[in-house]
């Protein structure tokens, strides 16, 4: 399809949208989806989420306690923990660290945690993927990382990060949607909800091909597959999952 009919249906969607767009003009719509449309949304996408992945991330995460430290500890950093979804796959007694950019998800990671006390939580940071400052460097064993390079400022920022804060030998976890083969109409799809769907969630990116940016990390060992995750009707079916080794 033309790029002519990517601009016109976009410009057709942002007519539907036009009361988002409107309120985010006058400055409502972002602080309003921070605190409350985002988190509300994250919480139920997330329980969806998890019920089409439960066996990938329980493969996923199957090989975590490989990565103990020579002291017994495992200690573990998740980037945009938001809601806590993935509590329930790590190992018991590992110590984890959530931040998020956002600390409006504190309500439903408080339900996480009650529920998932085989795990020792240490600390909370609202901190961006790019800045994890108040994070020693090589302090930690694995980092995880889903449903969140999407939405970061600079994927390759992010991953200069996870590679500072990992030890050596250290693991680097991710799950992430990303862009779909550029022959086919998922990805014509996902060119046109772009603006709007950025718009709506809080910064989600489309057509991020994900996979570029962790090829051309400094890890030693990259383990990637590309996924189908069952979302009919949205334009988040692509996915890649796997780990990469500092």
């Amino acid at each position: 399809m033309t790029e002519a009919s990517v601009l016109f249906l976009r410009a057709c969607l942002a007519l539907l949208a036009m009361p988002i767009y409107l309120l985010s003009f006058l400055g409502i719509w972002e602080p309003f989806c921070r605190k409350i449309f985002f988190p509300y949304f994250l919480e139920k996408f997330s329980a969806v989420h998890e019920r089409k992945t439960k066996k990938q991330k329980q493969e996923l995460f199957r090989n975590l306690p490989d990565f103990t430290s020579p002291s017994g500890e495992l200690k573990l950093l998740e980037i945009g923990t938001g809601c806590g979804a993935n509590f329930q796959f790590y190992p018991p007694g590992c110590k984890v660290t959530c931040t998020d950019i956002n600390p409006n998800f504190q309500r439903g990671l408080s339900r996480s945690m009650s529920k998932n006390q085989h795990l020792h939580y240490e600390h909370f940071l609202v901190a961006a993927g790019e800045d994890l400052h108040e994070v020693p460097s090589g302090s930690v064993d694995a980092v995880i990382c889903t449903l969140v390079l999407c939405s970061v400022h600079s994927v390759n920022g992010t991953l200069k990060e996870v590679l500072r804060v990992l030890r050596p030998g250290g693991a680097f976890y991710f799950l992430e949607h990303v862009a779909a083969d550029h022959s086919s109409w998922k990805y014509f799809w996902q060119q046109i909800c772009y603006p709007t769907w950025k718009l709506v969630f809080d910064g989600c990116c489309l057509t991020r091909e994900i996979w570029k940016n962790l090829e051309q990390a400094n890890f030693s060992e990259l383990k990637l597959q590309h996924i189908s995750v069952a979302l009919p009707w949205t334009p988040i079916q692509p996915h890649i999952i796997g780990y990469a080794v500092k």
